[in-house]
Formats: C-alpha cells, structure tokens, sequence
C-alpha cells in the first residue's frame, strides 16, 4: 500500500520532474482534494453555460482554427467536440514509448485539474484509469508543430476515450473498443469544449523535456565522473580544477565542475607521481572540463527551470475564469519550451565532442601509456576502432544540433502563422542524449583501460572504488576481441546510474548554487 507522504494531489501539489517520472511508472499515486474537485465541477458548469449564450466565446460555441468565426449551435457543441479529436489525429511515425505516453496522461492530468479548462471531473477520472489501469493510447511520433500545443499527438492520445484508436491493454495491442469491452466501461461522450481542451497543450513536448531533463542529468554526471578518470589515466593536471581559479570567473555550472574533478582527484598517487613533470599545461579537453561541461550545467539548469515552470502551467485555450471572463490567448504555444531544448541539444551535444577529444587523446601513446591503449600492437589494433565509434556519433549529433525552433512554417490557413517546432526539437535532441551516453561509455571503457596501464600506480579512493565496479562488468583488454559487447555492458553501466552511487558530488560551499543541479 502507498504510504499517505507518496499521494501526490492533482491541480494542488506542485508538480516536479522526478514526481512526474515517479507518477508515470507508478511509483507514486495520484487522487483531486475536495476543493479541487469543487472548482473542477464549477469550472465545467460555466462552459455549459457559455455553450448556450449568443456570444462567441471561441471553440465552446464556434469552430476552430480558420473556422473560429463560424457559430456552432448548442445541439451540435457535443458533435464538435467529438470531431475534433477524429480530424486531428493525423499522426504519422512509430508510435512514441509507453512511458512517453504515460507521462502526456500525467502532464495533462496535472494542466487540466487546475480548474481553468472547463473539463468534467469524469472526464479526468477516466483519463486517471487508463494510466491506473496500463491501458496505453498509440501515439504516433510525428505530426506536431508545437503551435497550438501538440493538436495531432494529443488527439490519438486522447481518442480512446470515445472508444476510437488503438490502444496496449493486457501486453498487447488492440482496438480501444474491446479494451473498453474488457474492463466492462463505455466510451465518454464529450461535453462543450472538451474535446479543444484535451488537444491544446503541450504535453507532447514536454514528457520529451522530463525525459530530456533526466537524461542529460546523468550526462552531465558521467561527463564529470568520467573526466576525472579519464585525467587520472593521463597523469592531467589537478590545478586547472583549483577552486580559487574559478572564484575569478565564477559561472555556477563551472564552478561545480571544478568541485567535482577537484574531489574526485585529490589524494590520487598517479597526480603525485608526476607532480614535478616538465609538461606545462594539458589539452583543452582536459584543462578546460569545469568551462565547457560547467556550460552545459547552465544550459540543463535553463532547461530544467523551463520545465518545472511548464509542468504547473494551463496550456489549454480558451481559458475560462467565470461566466464573464473567458480569454483566447497564446498558453499552448510550444516556443518558452522549444528554445531551451534547442539550447539543451546543444550543450549534450558539447558532452559527447570533448569526450571524443579525450578519448583520442588516450589512444596517442604519448603520455607513458601504450599506444592504443594495449600492450602489444600491430597485431593487435587495440582501442583505435572505439574512437571511429564516437568521432561517428559525434559527428551525428552535430548534425542533430540545428536549431529546430529556428524554423516556422505556416498552418491552419494561417491563422497559426508562427509555430514552435518544439515536438521534433525534443525528439532530436533525446537522440542526441542517447548518442552521448553512448560515447561516454567509450570514454568509461578508455579511461579504465588507461588507469590499469598505470599500475602499481593508483588513482583516489573514490575512481579506485569506481574503476573496481567497472571491472565487475568489463575486464582488461590485453588483447583485441568483440568490442561491441564492451560497449554495450559500459552503456548499460551509464544508464543504470551505479557508478554515481559510489561517488558523492560535493556542492559548492562558495556560492548559492547548492542543490541547483539536482532533479527533485
């Protein structure tokens, strides 16, 4: 049974990316506060009345879009409703991930209980039951354009609830009307403006953001994790992370950085060993970690306050206050999101280039270790082959990094004439996340590689503990075999998190930014 402190209150709490991950993969569950209820029951009585006035009120008693000047009378606003879910479910594509899925259902949920909408709390309680019960709408990848929020992946999203479209029920895919006939339920019939409610938004967008926001948080700490080794393995130099160095040039992403390479380091015997060596200063994807993967902390941290302010925001239009005051406005337009996923695909993107930098540089033979990272070559061609690996993904990814949100093209007649193309932003840019764990889990694989080259040396009690872990999983190469399996255990490894849960990143203790860059 879930314990009263894991209730999360729709249209009260307020809703953050780790309560909505843990509300979509029920982990958390959700219920509506008597007053909540109330202003939901108001708010639906106030659109039924305003259905049945002379006065316009755009998308209760009028068309949609290019059609908001033609009336609709009261015994059509139902039909209208229904209609609109029908014609907008134009999506093309393979269908999106379930938990994607899972979390529109949470993110709309949310929007939608704030009382604004003019939704029937029926309507809520049934969208409650296909998240409660795995009874997932299909929703096809491709279609939106972020401008009137995500009308076509919200439209199938939301189909099955007048029992059309297709959904996974019971661990396969069907038509919603046998899912419907299998639970013993009926399809909802749709009241004034419903249908219009439940398709303006963003939610697409935004489960694509949580997801994005989740990921390149992990990025973000391999990167560091990572680095550090990778430093270590290279006999770099700790001073470039010396704290009174970026009190000069105090950037909140780079400072923490700088904090995390310094713990992580300190006390290494291998920094010791080459205290005293001739080399002046490091390359730049060494030297220059807390700058560049501190710019990308910044960039995460822009994101993530994006989102969390999107997460318990109305999205929907029009939006209804009383009888007398209802306003169509701009709230479902997708660009306050699509911008800083543009900016956040470009920061992973950054991740994933240094670390390729680093990894070349393991593989140069120029800093006491072997050539390519392997005892015995020629025969051998050692690790070089990784690196075609990450200069291929890369390389992808830089491709990935236009920006989406630079781009607008007209629709609906052109009455939507400026449009947020946030939807294929988000997509690309968790492809471009995905291709950079990819690489840092290379990187993981050089960086180990190198450290065991140095040995009796040892690196910090921390990386030691860490680079043991590594060695659960993946053995030392001493000669060449199947690579692919390497890097598909070291990305299974990244993706899991274990390696963070044997390190503790420190918060700076010389600025506001403790706990910025963290997920709550």
């Amino acid at each position: 049974m879930i314990q009263t402190k894991n209730i999360f209150l729709w249209g009260k709490d307020t809703l953050t990316v780790r309560k909505a991950l843990a509300l979509s993969k029920g982990k958390m569950a959700a219920l509506w506060h008597d007053v909540t209820i109330e202003k939901i029951k108001s708010n639906a009585k106030i659109v039924e009345l305003i259905s049945k006035n002379q006065a316009a009120v755009y998308g209760i008693n009028t068309g949609f879009g290019p059609l908001c000047t033609t009336k609709i009378s009261p015994a059509e606003t139902r039909k209208l409703q229904t209609n609109i879910l029908k014609s907008h479910s134009v999506g093309v594509g393979k269908p999106i991930d379930s938990d994607l899925v899972r979390l529109m259902l949470v993110l709309k949920l949310h929007a939608l209980s704030f009382g604004f909408s003019g939704v029937s709390f029926a309507l809520l309680k049934r969208m409650q039951w296909h998240l409660e019960n795995n009874c997932i709408p299909i929703v096809p990848e491709k279609g939106s354009v972020g401008a009137s929020g995500d009308l076509a992946p919200l439209a199938h999203l939301f189909l099955p609830l007048i029992g059309l479209g297709k959904v996974v029920f019971e661990t396969r895919e069907m038509e919603t009307s046998e899912a419907l006939q299998k639970a013993g339920l009926q399809p909802i019939e749709l009241g004034p403006k419903e249908g219009l409610a439940l398709i303006n938004g963003t939610q697409f967008i935004l489960a694509h953001a949580v997801k994005l926001v989740e990921k390149v948080h992990n990025c973000l700490a391999h990167a560091d994790l990572v680095g550090a080794l990778m430093a270590d393995g290279l006999q770099a130099s700790i001073k470039p992370f010396s704290p009174e160095l970026h009190q000069l040039r105090p950037h909140l992403g780079a400072i923490h950085v700088a904090n995390n390479l310094h713990r992580l380091l300190e006390n290494s015997s291998l920094l010791q060993a080459h205290e005293h060596c001739e080399r002046v200063q490091d390359p730049y994807s060494l030297r220059c970690m807390p700058q560049v993967h501190g710019a990308s902390r910044d960039a995460w941290l822009h994101l993530k306050n994006t989102v969390e302010t999107e997460l318990n925001s109305v999205t929907d239009n029009p939006i209804i206050f009383d009888e007398n005051h209802s306003i169509s406005g701009g709230n479902f337009h997708g660009q306050p999101l699509a911008l800083p996923i543009d900016y956040a695909c470009l920061a992973t993107s950054e991740l994933g280039n240094i670390s390729d930098r680093r990894i070349y540089l393991s593989l140069l033979g120029d800093r006491g270790i072997p050539k390519l990272l392997m005892p015995e070559t020629g025969i051998n061609s050692g690790f070089m082959m990784l690196q075609y690996t990450t200069a291929a993904l890369a390389s992808e990814n830089k491709t990935l990094c236009f920006p989406a949100s630079a781009d607008s093209i007209p629709t609906s007649l052109g009455q939507e004439d400026h449009v947020s193309m946030g939807a294929f932003g988000a997509r690309k840019a968790l492809q471009v996340a995905d291709n950079t764990t990819k690489i840092l889990a290379i990187e993981l694989l050089c960086a180990a590689q190198a450290i065991d080259l140095r040995r009796p040396l040892k690196s910090s009690e921390t990386l030691e503990k860490v680079h043991r872990e590594i060695r659960k999983h993946i053995s030392f190469a001493s000669e060449d075999r199947i690579f692919s399996a390497d890097i598909e255990k070291s990305t299974a490894l990244v993706e899991s998190g274990e390696l963070l849960k044997l390190i503790s990143f420190s918060k700076p203790k010389t600025t506001n930014a403790d706990g910025l860059f963290e997920i709550y």
